[in-house]
């Protein structure tokens, strides 16, 4: 079981970091449209269609990255003072009646709209330019995938927290800036005061 979350949690963060890197294209195309709107007053017609797909491919291959490190929105005012075992069978409660059925029904009804759309070669009407989207929209069956593994290994997960009441922590490689600030100003502390 802990092979299948490893295996789920770093196939989540490959797909996750290699995905990140359209920021980095998303901004280079944002300058030069800025570039050749402002400068050369001759915007392009491509420009906003390509962030659009850009930010919606990289939200969506997030998912299951941010999954994994537990990255999601949760109210948990109440969930956190729980024992962990009791947090897991909640948790678990919840994948099951939603989180499942939502990811089977983006896989499914992704496929669908994808293969419409690479039946007849799809592009965007947001623009002149025709900028074909059809292999965008494979993105929606490529993300519930990963999703649906992803949820699988947050099921482990859960059972193994109900067996054992401690939650095994996915791999630490993202810090939150407040929590570094914090860790150096408690060992700052802790050499001021030996």
């Amino acid at each position: 079981m802990i092979g299948f979350i490893r295996f789920a949690d770093n196939l989540s963060a490959w797909f996750g970091k290699g995905f990140a890197w359209l920021i980095v294209l998303m901004a280079v195309g944002t300058g030069y449209e800025v570039v050749v709107r402002y400068v050369f007053n001759s915007p392009t017609a491509w420009a906003l269609d390509v962030s659009f797909i850009m930010y919606g491919t990289l939200f969506m291959m997030g998912g299951a990255y941010t999954l994994s490190r537990g990255g999601h929105v949760r109210g948990d005012f109440l969930y956190r003072l729980w024992q962990p075992r009791n947090q897991a069978k909640v948790d678990l409660a919840l994948y099951i009646l939603f989180f499942f059925p939502g990811v089977t029904a983006l896989i499914f009804t992704g496929w669908k709209y994808a293969a419409r759309s690479w039946s007849y070669g799809e592009v965007s009407v947001n623009s002149p330019a025709g900028v074909p989207i059809y292999q965008f929209k494979t993105v929606l069956v490529a993300a519930g995938l990963l999703l649906f593994i992803q949820g699988m290994a947050q099921v482990c997960r859960c059972l193994l927290a109900m067996r054992t009441n401690e939650w095994l922590p996915a791999d630490e490689d993202v810090f939150e800036t407040e929590d570094l600030l914090m860790k150096k100003a408690a060992e700052a502390e802790k050499d001021a005061h030996p």
